[in-house]
């Protein structure tokens, strides 16, 4: 099911509906091919996490992802046990067995629950799945290191029940979104990516992917007008997420191009900073001739 070159990823991946360049196409084969952790970095909203998604497609296997955030342990990550399960055979079997007879019973793999590393390895008896381990950054330093014994030898030891080995590693994709710096040593064990903003002929080729029924008009006018408006001083760029999602609203308004009313009553898609909205506000879209210039920069009528 692996692809055999660096052209069959990037021509899987767009069937998929994913534009990738060969840069990316080319550290996908690579980490396909060696077995090595994808770390994928890049602002939010670039297609990190879509990468994994449609990589599952690909490879037809099944996607498990672990969401990071501040707190995360490796319990959480790793498994638990189903007290309430094991709580209701022990009340059970009370009266016919002793309390050493039972335990054995209730701290097997039955009773076990899995969070996303075990279910990773475990689901890898049957086909390797696809491990996405999402915005990394957003985890402590502590649950780091824990990862980085865990993508060693993809192997966790339960004290009941004993080391369970995945048959065969799972394809793993790390995103951060680089709000703080991922070690050094986790980075060596990794194959490494950085997925920038798209330039204008990327993003089209993109928003023609993924929403097609957007026409070739609106699809154009929608990438300059974002491509603009990334180039102003903002606390946060939208990404491509938001590209998609503007496109999308404009068609359920039935737009078939931009006009300032349509436009303004859709902003939110866009700007998710206050101060990103009201600087944009300043500075282009209050002035009437500004706001007209923008437009008609687009393709638009700039009249509307």
């Amino acid at each position: 099911m692996i692809p055999e070159s660096i052209a069959e990823v990037q021509e899987g991946l767009s069937r998929q509906g994913y534009v990738a360049d060969r840069a990316l196409a080319t550290v996908v084969f690579l980490a396909l091919r060696l077995g090595k952790p994808l770390l994928v970095e890049g602002e939010p909203g670039v297609g990190k996490t879509e990468l994994a998604v449609v990589l599952a497609r690909l490879l037809e296997s099944r996607l498990i992802r672990l969401q990071c955030y501040e707190g995360l342990d490796a319990a959480a990550a790793l498994y638990e046990w189903n007290y309430p399960k094991q709580l209701l055979t022990i009340r059970l079997l009370e009266g016919e067995r002793s309390a050493r007879e039972i335990a054995p019973e209730i701290f097997s793999r039955e009773y076990l629950v899995e969070r996303p590393l075990l279910a990773a390895i475990r689901a890898a008896e049957q086909r390797a799945p696809v491990l996405l381990i999402d915005e990394l950054d957003r985890a402590d330093e502590e649950f780091e290191a824990f990862l980085l014994e865990f993508l060693s030898d993809f192997a966790i030891t339960i004290p009941e029940v004993g080391t369970i080995r995945a048959a065969r590693p799972p394809m793993v994709v790390l995103t951060s979104n680089r709000t703080r710096e991922v070690h050094d040593a986790l980075k060596r064990r990794c194959l490494y990516h950085w997925i920038d903003l798209p330039d204008f002929d990327k993003e089209l080729a993109i928003l023609r992917a993924r929403v097609p029924e957007a026409g070739e008009s609106l699809a154009r006018q929608v990438t300059a007008f974002m491509q603009r408006v990334r180039a102003g001083e903002l606390m946060k760029r939208p990404g491509v997420s938001e590209t998609l999602d503007w496109a999308r609203a404009l068609l359920l308004l039935g737009a078939g191009g931009l006009e300032a009313e349509t436009v303004e009553a859709t902003l939110g898609c866009i700007f998710k900073y206050q101060e990103d909205l009201r600087q944009f506000r300043r500075q282009v879209w209050d002035s009437p001739e500004a706001r007209r210039a923008l437009l008609t920069a687009c393709g638009a009528d700039a009249g509307s």
